[in-house]
């Protein structure tokens, strides 16, 4: 039920049918998004829709097996409440399966959903999530988990990293540039990158990133050219040291220009291959990983259908 801190599901195994198929919701029960739960509840009321599977978890880890269990029920259209963290445990979970997944953004920072055009207001998701298209788009995988929006080490991983917790609650987004600001003083790490098998970069790199679409940190630009249905990967290596050369870069990178940067190299491919010198932290879609010293990434075509605006985003 709405508000347990505990994943939950309806008493009632069969969820009604309408013509929507099975309707799944997975909730992150510690985000919020206009009236809340109970508003959603009443959306999807309004629809038909009076039974859903419901399931609510306190942390998006729990997610997955949600996930799990409402396939498992037959659900064919998955209601993900949450921000990118929670979308991408649902995603990882549901790849591969005919299951349609529908964004409901009531995270901090939901990318995926921006990228798509879905709406931020809850009542314009739902109605994506019931009389959208559904289109099938690309997922990246990397070290046995799928990703939606990006995969970084470096940098961009220090600074989601450091952002969570009680600095991302009490300032939101503007956390991430806090916790950036702290982050490029890092240094470089001695890395090489294959694409597609072929040798491609090494040298110190202080940030490397992997990306499904095109706006992949802060709702800004990073890949102009990037595509989540062309069955294809963008990767970007930051070789910015200091604070100047990083302030340089950030400009390049909030005017849309990012590849432009002399302190930036982009490629794309279906499979890169990063090693490190030493274990640097990781993170994908805005969750943070444990260090590693290698990153295994390969695109998955069509991986998973999603509900979009009629008219999506340019």
């Amino acid at each position: 039920m709405v508000g347990m801190s505990t994943a939950t599901v309806s008493s009632d195994s069969t969820a009604r049918r309408v013509e929507h198929g099975t309707v799944a919701v997975v909730a992150h029960s510690g985000k919020t998004l206009g009236g809340g739960l109970r508003e959603l509840r009443d959306e999807l009321l309004s629809a038909g829709i009076a039974d859903p599977l419901w399931f609510e978890v306190p942390k998006s880890k729990r997610a997955p097996k949600c996930v799990r269990r409402a396939l498992e029920s037959g659900a064919d259209l998955l209601l993900v409440w949450g921000g990118d963290g929670m979308v991408q445990r649902c995603v990882d979970a549901a790849a591969g399966s005919d299951v349609a997944l529908a964004v409901i953004p009531a995270g901090t920072a939901n990318l995926f959903a921006s990228n798509l055009g879905i709406p931020k207001d809850l009542r314009g998701a739902v109605d994506v999530a019931l009389h959208g298209r559904r289109r099938r788009f690309d997922l990246g995988r990397v070290n046995g988990e799928y990703f939606a929006v990006m995969a970084g080490a470096g940098v961009d991983a220090l600074m989601i990293r450091d952002a969570d917790g009680a600095l991302k609650r009490r300032l939101g987004r503007a956390a991430y540039i806090v916790s950036g600001a702290r982050s490029v003083a890092t240094g470089r790490v001695p890395t090489r990158v294959k694409v597609d098998g072929a040798k491609w970069f090494a040298g110190k790199a202080s940030c490397v990133l992997a990306g499904n679409v095109g706006k992949v940190i802060g709702n800004v630009t990073v890949f102009p050219d990037a595509s989540a249905t062309d069955g294809l990967l963008e990767v970007g290596v930051v070789t910015a040291k200091g604070r100047w050369q990083w302030t340089r870069t950030l400009a390049r990178t909030a005017a849309g220009q990012a590849p432009a940067s002399p302190f930036v190299e982009t490629a794309r491919g279906r499979k890169i291959d990063i090693r490190f010198s030493r274990p640097v932290p990781y993170e994908l879609d805005g969750g943070d990983r444990k260090k590693t010293k290698r990153l295994r990434i390969a695109v998955h075509a069509e991986a998973i259908a999603i509900c979009v605006p009629e008219v999506e985003a340019a």
